[in-house]
């Protein structure tokens, strides 16, 4: 009679290790990829710099309202190239990063590049009309190119820094479940 307890109570402790283990295995398996580090970086710095460009042009398209020379147009299209060119450095970066991303830094860079390749088309388009003619600051098609730039600084700048704040809130939500040692779902 003994042996049969025995033999059934180990029966049972394999079962349970069992069952211990396969959670265990499925909360790993579970929990998403680590932010890399580096890439949150360079997130922040184009959330900074989107920030800038926005400013800029939104500087520029007003200009487009008022009797500002052409040159004050050059002199603003030629800081926002420089922005933009310092921005696709660092969408350089995070694209060379993005096979160690986490899936939802690897989203927003993805939904980076096309904003980016906009505003760097628009600018250029916005350099050559002006340098074609520079006293028609009032054409429709010029100015359609700063208004462009502006929405679509806006729509960068906001876009990153949701994405950053997404991070911020989410490793904020990693911490929390560590320290009450809560499983994610």
């Amino acid at each position: 009679m003994k042996y049969r307890v025995h033999a059934s109570c180990s029966f049972s402790v394999a079962l349970l290790l069992a069952a211990l283990l396969t959670t265990c295995l499925q909360t790993k398996a579970a929990r998403p990829p680590e932010d890399n580090r580096e890439v949150t970086q360079l997130l922040e710095d184009i959330q900074a710099q989107a920030a800038d460009l926005q400013r800029d042009s939104d500087e520029l398209e007003s200009f487009s309202r008022s009797q500002v020379s052409w040159e004050s147009h050059a002199t603003e299209l030629e800081a926002i190239k420089e922005r933009i060119n310092k921005i696709g450095a660092t969408i350089q970066k995070l694209q060379s990063m993005r096979g160690s991303a986490s899936p939802w830094q690897q989203e927003a860079i993805d939904r980076i590049i096309p904003v980016a390749q906009k505003l760097a088309s628009n600018t250029n388009a916005a350099i050559e009309r002006l340098n074609r003619n520079r006293s028609h600051l009032q054409d429709p098609q010029y100015q359609e190119y700063l208004k462009s730039n502006a929405d679509a600084a806006r729509a960068l700048s906001s876009m990153v820094k949701d994405f950053v704040d997404y991070g911020k809130t989410r490793s904020a939500l990693e911490r929390l479940e560590k320290r009450l040692e809560v499983a994610s779902k």
